[in-house]
């Protein structure tokens, strides 16, 4: 059944009584009424419902936990309860029209679309809908069609589960590192040294770009007030430079205030030393305080564009773009290591799917892990760049490996992938080790999709971050934030009482941005870190006080 979407501004013409309502035999019609007030207006009132319906508490989470089928492609084509309006005019013509009210905007929608549309509104202030409002009139017109009424959805959804997690995280764990959903309490532990609020730096950038001011706020006087550097413990030099350094960096950049620069300069400071070695290369672990730097360097025979190895090729291509292609020491570097993986890592398994092996001492397991799948991102914004006539090779690699990464969360129960899939002994895209089975709300995958639907604007990379969002939602989600779970194919899950600050930083921030138009922080112009802190190409770098002063999230998104 075809579904058609008729959009209406109330207090412009035609008068909502006026309004064709008509619909053809074999449609949906789905009528939108869009007001911004106080008070329900008296000619909805009139029209066809008494009064307003306000999904409650019960209501909402009954929304969350809904099933979504998959009719003719369509994001939102929901089963479940359906929401009061009128009945259908005929047994093949359906009109569906219900009310919703929160934040004094009023949103006509199908009875027959359940909602996470509906439950997340709630979450999302008055006057960010506002600033949507005309982009929003432009993409849902009179004759549109149900993807368009989906990305709005989406874009939403997403903002309601990084208000959710962050809500939860400031609740129950304000100040720790990270968040344990299931105990409602914070979690330190030591890989920061000692530092403290990982989450809270890690989400800063994220807050901003979604336009959750308030919560920004929030954030910018905990580290303000009390984020202590002083921390007298053994930090990781990466992870610290990841999340805090690029959190910082990110929020400096973004919004162009002093204290980020002061702290993050401060913390570079103190990271420095552990880059005094003879060959350059930094030290794995650092204290803050005396600055002595432990774990001598070793090489492996192990090779690998998962854990341990991913960032470095990552930053050969973002080091070259980041300096608007004059780096061409990182160039030339990049497109060696693209040649070498290319020959003797990237397989082909029996069934087709493209995979990047790795390598221990000269043999091949033919294992790729969760961390890998970045790497159908990276290899397609390098494609550009590379040897001549190779820019649709590295486009189609990089779509194998993200198609291949997309497989490996289609085959498991939950939808969601695991820390790594084999393809020997059988397997295909699949964990047949238990060790491996569990998920941690990671974003690798998400963030290839991200990258590209902006390269290529195939629908399938919305489609497939769409599945994403309802597996999260359905097995990820807990009453107090979102949490890992054990084994992603088991039918009943297990828990894991962590929501990692990476998911606040990445997994939801790429997931925003598949949703989002181009403009929003363009390809261009920014580059993201390992932690999906977004950073500007050198051309940008003097600007950042200018663009603070036109915030990113008034950006058409829709």
């Amino acid at each position: 059944m075809k579904s058609v979407v008729k959009l209406f501004k109330l207090g412009s013409s035609p008068p909502v009584d006026k309004v064709d309502m008509k619909c053809k035999q074999g449609e949906n019609l789905l009528c939108v009424f869009l007001f911004f007030g106080p008070e329900l207006p008296q000619e909805i009132q009139n029209k066809h419902i008494s009064k307003p319906k306000r999904c409650s508490r019960s209501e909402q989470k009954a929304h969350h936990r809904s099933s979504v089928t998959d009719d003719h492609k369509s994001f939102m084509q929901h089963k479940n309860r359906p929401h009061p309006g009128p009945a259908a005019p005929s047994s093949r013509a359906q009109i569906s029209i219900a009310v919703y009210r929160g934040w004094n905007f009023f949103l006509l929608i199908p009875c027959h679309v359940e909602s996470p549309f509906i439950a997340c509104l709630e979450a999302i202030p008055h006057q960010l809908l506002a600033s949507r409002e005309e982009s929003l009139f432009q993409s849902l017109h009179s004759g549109g069609c149900w993807s368009d009424l989906s990305h709005l959805n989406l874009f939403v959804l997403c903002l309601q589960m990084m208000k959710f997690a962050w809500d939860n995280y400031k609740r129950y764990a304000w100040g720790k590192n990270e968040l344990r959903p299931l105990t409602r309490n914070g979690h330190t532990g030591n890989m920061f040294g000692g530092l403290r609020g990982a989450s809270i730096v890690d989400s800063l950038d994220t807050l901003y770009i979604m336009g959750l001011m308030e919560e920004y706020e929030e954030a910018k006087e905990w580290i303000q007030n009390n984020l202590d550097l002083n921390s007298n413990g053994e930090a990781s030099l990466f992870e610290v430079n990841i999340r805090y350094v690029g959190g910082l960096l990110s929020a400096y950049y973004l919004t162009g205030a002093e204290i980020f620069k002061q702290k993050v300069m401060e913390l570079g400071e103190k990271l420095l030393p552990a880059f005094n070695t003879p060959t350059g290369i930094p030290r794995g672990v650092i204290n803050l305080v005396s600055c002595r730097h432990g774990f001598p360097l070793v090489f492996s025979d192990h090779v690998s564009i998962g854990g341990l190895g991913d960032s470095f090729y990552e930053y050969l291509i973002k080091s070259y773009l980041m300096s608007e292609k004059t780096d061409q020491e990182a160039q030339k570097m990049y497109y060696r290591a693209m040649e070498a993986i290319e020959t003797n890592l990237v397989q082909k398994s029996p069934g087709g799917l493209t995979y990047v092996a790795e390598w221990r001492g000269g043999i091949l397991d033919h294992k790729m892990g969760h961390l890998a799948c970045f790497s159908g991102g990276m290899i397609g914004i390098g494609a550009d760049d590379g040897p001549a006539g190779q820019r649709q090779h590295y486009l189609d690699l990089a779509a194998e490996i993200t198609h291949t990464c997309h497989e490996s969360y289609s085959r498991s129960a939950t939808k969601l992938g695991p820390e790594a899939f084999r393809f020997d002994a059988g397997a295909e895209a699949t964990a047949n080790r238990l060790s491996d089975r569990y998920y941690i709300l990671r974003p690798e995958v998400i963030e290839s999709y991200m990258y590209m639907w902006r390269l290529t604007h195939n629908p399938k990379y919305r489609e497939w971050g769409w599945e994403a969002v309802e597996a999260l939602e359905k097995h990820c989600r807990v009453d107090a934030g979102f949490s890992g779970i054990r084994d992603v194919y088991a039918s009943t899950v297990s828990h894991d009482n962590m929501q990692q600050s990476f998911f606040l930083s990445e997994t939801l921030k790429y997931l925003y941005l598949l949703f989002s138009d181009d403009d929003l922080l363009p390809l261009e112009d920014w580059v993201f870190n390992t932690e999906a802190h977004p950073l500007p190409e050198c051309r940008m770098m003097a600007g950042h006080a200018e663009r603070k002063r036109k915030p990113l999230f008034f950006t058409s998104h829709l």
